[in-house]
């Protein structure tokens, strides 16, 4: 593989929703190049985002790729995986990346069956499908990294190009790490739009504006009465992803 011996990849995107435009957005922007992305429920924002890139099949996308990124989710992960291996789509020397929080590499045997090196990484951001913002979050951000000793480093340095420092979460640790990631979210989310409708009932219009420097000021306290001082040069709390 070529683009292994000079850092460069040629990088194929599975999923075309909120999370995997923008992950093939920052991998191009560290300098790796966009082989193609599958079709989506909104094609024309994936190419605001990525214009020109090539709308292929995830068959032909995991062919035609040194990196296949693949964003879908949770549920139709493994049968995708399977899928393609099924297809003989998957390559040695291949290295195949999935976004989920809660899967850890073991839901990429069949890739690995077929010689692709396995890598989980998550992002801890909630990615909105701008890339803009969801780049400059990511440039905030932690990312929980999973994948065999051997192979490790490298799972950690896509994280770093993605923007985020890597934190290594063990496989059989994907699903607390994944009870953390939706606890976070989803708490965070009923308890806003629970207030909101109170607001409204007293006759507050904009809901979202009056709360914005609350939540955000609350989310910032409760964050530091929990972790404490970070280092010195440590990035601040990271905005959790879904």
């Amino acid at each position: 593989m070529s683009g292994m011996r000079d850092g460069r990849l040629g990088v194929g995107i599975i999923g075309a929703g909120r999370v995997g435009p923008v992950i093939g957005a920052a991998l191009a922007g560290a300098g790796h190049a966009l082989t193609g992305i599958t079709s989506g429920s909104d094609d024309d924002r994936v190419e605001a985002i990525l214009p020109g890139l090539p709308v292929l099949s995830p068959e032909e996308v995991a062919r035609r790729s040194e990196l296949v990124v693949v964003a879908v989710p949770h549920d139709q992960l493994p049968g995708l995986v399977s899928g393609l291996a099924d297809l003989g789509a998957w390559q040695p020397g291949q290295l195949v990346v999935h976004t989920d929080p809660a899967y850890g590499v073991g839901v990429l045997a069949p890739a690995m069956k077929s010689g692709a090196i396995p890598l989980a990484i998550h992002p801890a951001i909630a990615f909105t499908g701008a890339s803009s913002l969801d780049l400059h979050q990511l440039a905030q951000a932690y990312a929980a990294v999973t994948a065999p000793a051997p192979v490790l480093p490298i799972a950690q340095a896509l994280a770093v190009e993605l923007g985020c420092e890597p934190v290594v979460v063990a496989e059989g640790d994907r699903a607390t790490y994944a009870e953390a990631i939706a606890t976070a979210t989803e708490f965070s989310r009923s308890i806003v739009q629970q207030s909101a409708a109170l607001l409204s009932r007293v006759g507050v219009s904009n809901t979202g504006g009056y709360l914005s420097a609350l939540v955000r000021s609350s989310v910032d306290q409760a964050l530091a009465d929990s972790t404490g001082p970070g280092p010195e040069g440590s990035k601040p709390d990271a905005t959790i992803n879904e």
